[in-house]
């Protein structure tokens, strides 16, 4: 059981000891500023990465008298998501490191435990639930709590992974897990904060983040030019990396009217900008794929697709390209960010989900 020390995963742990369950708690340990280039910033570890939680998590353990680890993960984790993260920002797109982190890491790291430990399952305190299909697939299936539900950040498990997960939280809503706190002698524990930000990147500045982890990169990309959809320069910025599609804040620019970033080129070192229409698309390409319910898809197929993890998804067909899908939307959406995955659903089913690449009308000097 995966334990991160929150309110989540610690009573997802003790609801599967209750129905007896022979539970092993693992606490992951991902990140540190030491290990990521920012010790120098005095900051505290914070989110999963914090020692008050590892310690969280190990009293729940003994307190149930269940067994528990520390997993020290750092080498793996940073090798492979914070590296990512660096390399797609500097790629110009928009990186989603816990998707990366779920798919590539913590679920391997999980499995590889298990396995050493004679475990059949590993769990975890995620809001969404595992179901197989009549075709003998394993997929997964929306939380029944929609202000909670994270099938989304989990498209890239793999069915290996699928078959031998159990997710206890699937059938509940938030309310009835800070009940379960409480029944379970937590008090505390039902009113801990959470943590949105990205555990490497506590002070949420990931263009600090950015400075620090690639030398020199501030005054290799400052000076690069804003210009409009039809190449006209409008001032200058303070280099690609730092901006993100959809943007409107902290631009620094004032063009008498409110504007947004719409494309980015690292090849030339532009920021596209322009209005809020500006950010509407009618197509997407799609690779990196991994697909749950189905084998794959059939050419046209209808699925509903969320472009981040707050969408609520737009109906749109699906057809095969090289590698890839191409996505074409029954209206456009708004903001299609390189980088970030690309989810599609049959009603509350994830089919399968990818990385976008690019969107249509893209904007060319």
């Amino acid at each position: 059981m995966a334990m991160s020390g929150g309110i989540d995963s610690t009573v997802a742990a003790l609801m599967l000891h209750k129905e007896g369950y022979e539970v092993v708690g693992i606490t992951m340990k991902t990140w540190d500023y030491a290990s990521s280039g920012g010790g120098s910033t005095g900051k505290k570890e914070t989110g999963c990465c914090n020692l008050d939680s590892f310690n969280d998590a190990r009293q729940a353990a003994v307190q149930h008298g269940f067994p528990h680890f520390i997993l020290d993960i750092r080498d793996e984790f940073g090798d492979f998501v914070i590296e990512n993260f660096v390399d797609e920002y500097i790629a110009g797109r928009t990186p989603n490191p816990c998707v990366m982190c779920n798919t590539h890491i913590k679920w391997r790291a999980l499995m590889k435990r298990a396995d050493a430990l004679g475990c059949d399952f590993i769990s975890t305190g995620h809001y969404a639930q595992v179901h197989q299909h009549d075709n003998g697939r394993y997929f997964i299936r929306k939380g029944i709590d929609d202000t909670k539900d994270q099938s989304y950040a989990l498209w890239g498990l793999q069915q290996d992974l699928l078959s031998r997960t159990i997710l206890p939280l699937s059938t509940y809503h938030k309310k009835d897990i800070r009940q379960m706190a409480h029944d379970f002698g937590y008090p505390e524990l039902a009113k801990k904060s959470e943590s949105y930000e990205i555990c490497f990147v506590p002070d949420n500045d990931y263009r600090g983040f950015l400075k620090r982890k690639v030398e020199g990169l501030e005054e290799r990309v400052d000076g690069g030019s804003f210009v409009d959809k039809d190449g006209k320069i409008l001032g200058k910025h303070k280099g690609y990396p730092f901006y993100t599609i959809g943007q409107r804040k902290g631009l620094e620019i004032a063009l008498g009217k409110p504007a947004f970033v719409t494309e980015i080129i690292p090849e030339t070192n532009t920021v596209v900008l322009g209005s809020e229409d500006d950010l509407n698309r009618s197509e997407m390409k799609v690779a990196k794929l991994n697909w749950m319910k189905y084998e794959g898809i059939t050419e046209g197929m209808e699925a509903v697709t969320k472009i981040r993890y707050k969408d609520k998804g737009a109906v749109s067909n699906l057809f095969t390209y090289e590698n890839g899908i191409n996505v074409r939307f029954y209206h456009d959406v708004k903001g299609v960010a390189p980088g970030q995955s690309a989810v599609f659903y049959e009603g509350n089913d994830v089919i399968g989900g990818g990385v976008i690449q690019r969107s249509g009308q893209p904007f060319a000097l």
